[in-house]
Order: structure tokens, then sequence, then C-alpha cells
């Protein structure tokens, strides 16, 4: 007989015979003899339960993991929101320029990509070197993983672009108003045009040229591409660009035809043609030589392109502060920011000190009495100068860009400054347009903040709509107003809100209404929502 040990606790336990293969009554039996017998008398029976259902064990550590891996994200996350833009003045993770981000806990690697706005960034560099220390530095990560990209080149003009122009992110118009000749040929803009086109391909832009001289093209004398006519492509019935060192180059001088001879109406048809019908692609950037002064043809430009920003270039002289003021004024009417003033030909170094030949100028400050210049008077924020250097001429004639044969040179140091300038004007602009107007569904309201201005305000989206001036809403004729105040519903909303330039925004509304163009000067002047419960403030923004 085996003898058992009474355990501490004073339970005495009795050994039972296995349990019976078969048989209920064996069962029964078997379960009521389990007993244990407890020194105080009180019996507890032994019974067989079946346990609960428990998940599997591979279901509980997959939830584990998916649950320590969205934990992991979000460390990673609140580290890269320590990345201030200078540009935005928000953290790059607002901003949505984290994508794919990835991370393997078994090997403790975070792999993630920063899509900029554009490829030409000055500062892409250090994001990705501070996106590396800030992830690096959490404790649990061994290695970090950073691919810089750029976002996909597309305007942001929601109207109908023609084909040719609906890859391309940002134009940049480079204008001036004089027609006086010095050294290098006028003031020198089709210089600044090239040289600034090839700094933005050195800073890893895609770049195109549109010299839209019709009458004195400039561009075949400047650049030396190979194939020097345009080429139609005989399916699409579209020009081919020609290229050189990676800009794609479109003038009426690789036409074939020289210089143009014909009436102003014919010129904006053959600009028009040139301009829109071309093959661009996707282009970051697409640079505008714009001919001088402030007529037809200059206003067909920018009503057929989206123009993103304009660059003027001017010299010294009290005479071209005037003229130039002409075209910043233009610009203004048209909703184009004038981004940056270049002086060109404004001193020579000679003897080791610097000569000012025409004065200051009439960039920073007017040679009239009230000494005020095109950048305090139109409150564009750049200016940058140029020196008289016979190399810069030179290379204007023989075909090769001075910022190309001489990249560490002083003028190219100049363009470097000036192609940063317009890399962040450009997004800054794109960042306020595309954010100018939206609806937000948690308090039933518009949001406007028009470019430029500090000032937020709220409309109520009946009020907007039922101020449309459209042919649909407006008699054209008589002025009546064909669209009454009770056609339209108090709790109407919005379905889209996208922007149309620098100018305006495209409504669409559920009554049936697609396009309501609302330009920012008419929001301005709208009765705004002032009582908005705050309760409701707080609950959320959801935008349109």
């Amino acid at each position: 007989m085996q003898l058992l040990q009474t355990p501490p606790s004073g339970l005495a336990i009795s050994t039972q015979s296995p349990l019976p293969r078969s048989g209920a009554n064996s069962l029964k039996a078997h379960r009521l003899s389990s007993t244990l017998r407890c020194s105080s008398s009180v019996r507890v029976h032994r019974r067989f339960v079946r346990p609960p259902s428990l998940p599997r064990a591979s279901s509980v550590e997959a939830s584990a993991s998916v649950e320590s891996v969205d934990a992991a994200k979000k460390e990673v996350l609140v580290a890269l929101s320590q990345i201030i833009d200078p540009d935005f003045g928000t953290d790059i993770v607002s901003c949505g320029f984290v994508k794919d981000l990835f991370v393997d806990e078994a090997l403790k690697e975070v792999s993630f990509r920063l899509e900029l706005t554009t490829p030409a960034c000055p500062i892409k560099d250090m994001f990705e070197q501070r996106a590396n220390e800030v992830v690096g530095a959490l404790p649990w990560v061994k290695k970090v993983n950073v691919t810089m990209s750029a976002q996909p080149a597309k305007p942001v003009f929601a109207g109908e672009l023609p084909k040719g122009l609906q890859r391309i992110s940002n134009i940049v118009a480079v204008s001036s108003d004089i027609s006086n000749f010095y050294v290098q040929g006028g003031v020198g803009k089709s210089t600044v045009a090239v040289n600034l086109a090839y700094t933005l391909v050195g800073m890893g832009a895609r770049v195109g040229i549109f010299d839209a001289d019709v009458y004195g093209p400039s561009l075949p004398t400047m650049v030396s591409p190979e194939n020097r006519l345009l080429e139609m492509n005989p399916e699409t019935r579209t020009i081919l660009p020609t290229e050189f060192m990676g800009v794609k180059l479109v003038s009426f001088g690789f036409a074939g035809q020289g210089r143009a001879i014909m009436r102003g109406p014919m010129v904006s048809g053959v600009i028009n043609q040139l301009l829109t019908t071309a093959e661009w692609g996707e282009l970051d950037y697409l640079v505008i030589d714009m001919p001088p002064g402030t007529g037809d043809i200059q206003l067909t430009l920018c009503q057929v392109a989206p123009l993103t920003a304009a660059v003027i270039v001017t010299t010294p002289q009290k005479l071209a502060f005037i003229d130039v003021a002409k075209g910043v004024r233009m610009f203004s009417k048209l909703k184009v920011p004038c981004i940056a003033v270049v002086e060109n030909m404004c001193y020579f170094d000679a003897d080791s000190k610097r000569y000012y030949p025409f004065g200051k100028g009439s960039g920073s400050q007017a040679c009239d009495k009230p000494m005020i210049g095109v950048v305090q008077q139109f409150g564009i924020p750049y200016l940058f100068d140029l020196p008289i250097r016979p190399t810069l001429s030179a290379s204007g004639d023989s075909g090769t860009p001075e910022v190309v044969a001489d990249p560490q040179g002083e003028v190219a140091k100049t363009f470097q400054d000036l192609g940063v300038c317009v890399v962040q004007q450009c997004a800054k602009i794109r960042q306020q347009v595309s954010t100018a107007v939206s609806y937000d569904k948690s308090i039933r309201a518009i949001k406007v903040k028009v470019p430029d201005s500090d000032e937020e305000f709220l409309l109520h989206p009946a009020t907007v709509r039922r101020n449309d001036r459209s042919a649909q809403s407006v008699d054209e004729w008589t002025g009546e107003q064909k669209l009454q105040y009770g056609d339209v519903a108090e709790d109407i909303e919005p379905e889209d809100i996208r922007p149309m330039g620098n100018y305006a925004v495209s409504i669409t509304w559920p009554d049936g209404f697609n396009q309501q163009i609302a330009p920012y000067d008419q929001l301005e002047t709208m009765e705004r929502l002032v009582d908005v419960p705050e309760p409701t403030r707080a609950a959320g923004i959801g935008a349109v």
C-alpha cells in the first residue's frame, strides 16, 4: 500500500481508481467518489469542467504584434514631428511628407519615405539628416532607412488646362518691360531666364524653357542643342521640344522661321500653339521668357498659362523703374505674385573697389525724389544684383549658360540664391492656394484665408451659393437676378472646392450647379459668420 504525505493545509487526499473508459454510470460514480475531505469536514468536489474557449496562441501573438507595431509607428511620427518646414512653419508630419512608414520589430529597423513638394527643395539634405537623427535616437531603433522623393508634377489649377500643360507643377514668368539696349542686350531678361532654368536643373528639378518672344527669339543663341529644329508628332499633331543639357526647349527660333514678321493677333495664336501643344511631359518648373511690354501677347500668355509666380528683371536707371512698374501692376491685376526682382548690370569691381555706374538702382530705391523702389513700393520680398561681367555677356553668345560654364563663380552663386527663392516661394504659393478655401463640416461653414493675408473668416454655404454671378444666376444682358433667395436651401453644403489659379476657387454644389467660380475678392465682400457655437467648433474638422 502506497502512503501519501498529508499536505500542509490538512487536506486528506484519497486515491481513486482510474477513470473507466466507457459507461455513463461509471463516469457518474467516479465523479461522486472524487472528493477531498478537509480537516474541517468541508467537502470539496473535484469536477471535470470544460475550460472556456481561448483564442489560439498564434492569434494572440499576432494581435499583440500589430498593437506593438502601431505603437512603434506612433513613436516614429512623434519623433519626426520635431522637424519643422521653415517655409510652411509646420512639422513635416502635418505637411504630409512622411510616406510608406514600415517598422520591422525583429530587426528593430524603421523605413519611410519623405515626399517633398519639389525635387529641387534646397533643404532636402537637412530633412534627411534630421530624420535619421530623431528616429535613430529612439532607444529601440537600431537602423533607419530614409528615402527622399518629390510629389508628382501637377498644377494646382482646377480648370480644364490644355493637354500640354496638365503635368507642369509651376510656371514661372521672367518679365521686363524695358526696350533699352546695353551690353548684354536689353536688360538681360533672357539671360536671367536661361540661367535660372539651368540652376533649377542643378538643384534636381525637371525644367523646360519657353521663349515667348516671337519677334526676337533669344533662346537659339543662348543654348546649343544638337537638334535645332522642332519636330511634330504625326500621330498626335503635337510639338516635340528640343533638349539641351537636360532642359526642354521651345522657341519660334527653332521653328525654322527665324524672326516673325506678323501682326499681333497672329503672334498670339503662334505663341498659344507653341506653348499648349508642346509635349512638355512632367515638369517641376516651366520658365517662360516673356516678351517685353504689357500688350496682347503678355495678356494671352497670362490667361492661357496658369502662372505660379513672376520674376522681374530691371536695370538701375530711373526709366527702367518706370517701365518695370507697369509690368508689376499687370501681374498684380492678373493675381500673379511677383516674388523677386533681379537688377542687372548693377556694378563692377576694379582696383579692389565696387563701382555703381548707374547709381544704386531702381530695384532697391528709385532715382526719383520719393526714393521708393520696386521692392518697397510693391512689396516684392527679394532683390538680387548681377554685376557687369564680360563672361556673363559672352556666355549668352556662346551657347553655354554662365551657371554651366562657371558653376562656382560669383554669378552662379547669385543665381543659386535666386533658384532657392523661386523654389521656396512657389512652394508657399501652392500651399496657400490649395488651403485658401475649405469646407468645415463640423461647423457647417466655409473657411477662407486669402493668400498673403493673416485674416481667416467663415462664410455660410448658402450665402456663397446665392452670390454666384455667372450667367446661370444673373442675366448677362439685363443684369436681372435669375437665382432667387428661396431657390437655395439653407442647409446646402458644397460637394467639392478646388483652386482656380491664384485668384479664385471652383465650387461644386449638390443642386446641379457644377462649377461656381468664386474669386477671393468677392468672397471677402460677402456677409460673414460670427456666431459659431464653440462646442461644435471643437468637435473636429472635416474639410472638403
